[in-house]
């Protein structure tokens, strides 16, 4: 049968056994027909939980047959029977222990140390040795030295990816190849407008493995290339170009855009995995998307029974860091609790406290679990994994002590022992040294003197307020050194944009929390937000401003 006929019978075919009986009815066969029948068999037969039917298709005699005819004639295929019969057979997971495989691989090998593989063929055996559990590298190295001579221009996109996915091996096992990527990442810049959304991802994740940080007109093609396909990534192929966007620092109002109409319409149907990390670039890049976090709420609610520890945290604690409680948050909460007291002993200690860290922040209280946070056998679990008790981890510790003390006094168990409390910690999101320098400068022209406020003020519960300012029983402004006849004590939280969400007027969950508490204390709390002064002009103003809000 003419080589082109066969192929075009043979991808009709949507069977193994329909493809059998089509083998059995011809008379002779050409190695490629014969190796592409067989990458046909394990594009129909494979699925991610391996061959769908082993018996039909491992014990049939016209599949017998032609793995006889590859083992014992290996010498005499052509390169692209050879290695596309090699690809063929290792993807429906035929032992390659087998002297079949093994017979194969030689033979490939052999010829590769003799030059004969042209940039197709060497693509195809490093594709195979990628599949195997335990690849030869040397081999793999052999493949990258020939790679280096040949014209990286003429490498279709399909070879570019697959000596990507090479090199992030080999580059793993210490050998230098950056001067071969400079010129990679150099000629990818110019097809990548001819990217599917599976080659797109993968150059991206290859990226990131290999540190390509300096390929940052690649990296931007990539990222904005990338967005034109959000609706067409599929398993893990999304996660990967989120995890590049956050690997570069890269962010375009656009994808927020198109993630937010794309995941709340899929969310259902997406693996959580993939919404773990949606979730974890918003609140990594401080995104909050109502529409985004609205369905994920949702999904959880249905299926949160399903996910494992890592991706519940990945749901939820996004909430408490943004400061955002959905519509559907009750029903949300009563699921979060369902699911911690049937599997609170599966999470990870770090995981644990994260979660209900977020939950505390935006004022919901998991008093059923935190005997076990506060006790020192799970401190000694904190301490014993990374990071360990770090500034980040005490200072959550700290806000769950707090919570209990100030906002659940009713509370009577366990508390954070004063040996794992740390005083005046800082909170993450710092000051903005420009916009406090304003407000001091405008309560100068009010109070006449410098005496009457302090900036920067550590309170007995580590909390550190901006500016404080004390008054009398007459609302007559004390010096701040003054400690007698204090009635009042007003804490100003010179908000600048770090401390909220962007684009929007959202505090951010460890900002909301400290000003709740700084009530708590009795504070009388005053925000001085930045987008309520930016646009007042001059000293005199900001004086007018201050005085409006302190003494209204």
């Amino acid at each position: 049968m003419d080589g082109q006929l066969f192929f075009k019978k043979l991808n009709s075919l949507c069977t193994s056994k329909e493809i059998f009986d089509f083998l059995s009815s011809l008379e002779v066969m050409s190695d490629t027909m014969a190796s592409g029948a067989l990458q046909r068999i394990s594009e129909i037969e494979v699925d991610d939980k391996g061959l769908k039917n082993p018996e039909g298709v491992l014990e049939n005699e016209v599949f017998r047959a032609l793995c006889f005819r590859f083992e014992f004639e290996s010498s005499k295929l052509s390169n692209a029977g050879l290695l596309n019969a090699l690809q063929a057979l290792i993807n429906l997971r035929i032992d390659p222990q087998s002297t079949l495989v093994a017979s194969l691989l030689s033979e490939g090998e052999k010829r590769l140390g003799k030059g004969q593989l042209s940039v197709k063929n060497l693509c195809s055996l490093g594709e195979s040795l990628l599949e195997l559990e335990n690849p030869s590298y040397a081999t793999l190295e052999q493949i990258m030295n020939h790679m280096q001579e040949m014209d990286i221009e003429k490498w279709s996109p399909r070879e570019m990816v697959l000596v990507y996915k090479i090199l992030q091996v080999t580059v793993k096992e210490g050998k230098p190849y950056q001067d071969l990527l400079n010129r990679m990442n150099s000629v990818t810049l110019t097809i990548v407008s001819q990217l599917s959304p599976k080659f797109t991802s993968i150059i991206l994740n290859s990226l990131v493995v290999l540190n390509q940080t300096q390929a940052v007109p690649l990296v931007t093609a990539l990222c904005k290339h990338s967005v034109k396909h959000i609706a067409y990534f599929i398993g893990d192929e999304l996660v990967d170009i989120l995890e590049a966007f956050l690997y570069f620092g890269y962010h375009e109002q656009i994808f927020t855009e198109v993630l937010e109409k794309h995941v709340p319409k899929s969310v259902c149907t997406m693996h959580p995995q993939t919404v773990s990390k949606v979730m974890q670039y918003c609140c990594r890049k401080r995104i909050l998307s109502k529409p985004i976090f609205d369905a994920v709420a949702e999904s959880f609610i249905c299926n949160g029974d399903r996910f494992t520890t890592d991706q519940i945290a990945g749901y939820i604690v996004p909430f408490g860091t943004l400061n955002y409680l959905p519509p559907s948050a009750s029903s949300l909460f009563r699921k979060l609790e369902t699911i911690l007291h049937t599997r609170l002993r599966h999470f990870q200690p770090h995981t644990l406290l994260n979660l209900l860290h977020s939950c505390v922040l935006i004022q919901r209280y998991p008093l059923n679990f935190l005997p076990k946070i506060f006790s020192p056998y799970f401190l000694q679990q904190l301490q014993a994994q990374p990071p360990g008790l770090d500034r980040i981890v005490t200072s959550q510790l700290i806000h769950l002590f707090l919570t209990v003390t100030l906002e659940c006094p009713f509370y009577e168990g366990p508390k954070l022992l004063p040996k794992n409390q740390v005083k005046g910690f800082l909170m993450p999101h710092s000051l903005d040294v420009h916009l406090l320098k304003r407000v001091k400068t405008g309560l100068l022209y009010l109070l006449k003197k410098r005496t009457y406020f302090a900036s920067e003020v550590s309170t007995p519960y580590f909390y550190i307020v901006d500016i404080e300012i004390k008054l009398d029983e007459d609302g007559f402004v004390l010096p701040a050194a003054q400690c007698e006849e204090v009635h009042r004590r007003i804490a100003l939280c010179v908000d600048g944009q770090s401390r909220f969400c962007p684009n929007s007027r959202n505090l951010l969950g460890e900002e909301a929390i400290k000003q709740r508490h700084l009530q708590l204390l009795g504070y009388e709390v005053v925000q001085i937000p930045f987008f309520e002064i930016e646009n007042v002009q001059n000293c005199r103003e900001v004086a007018e401003y201050l005085r409006k809000k302190l003494f209204p």
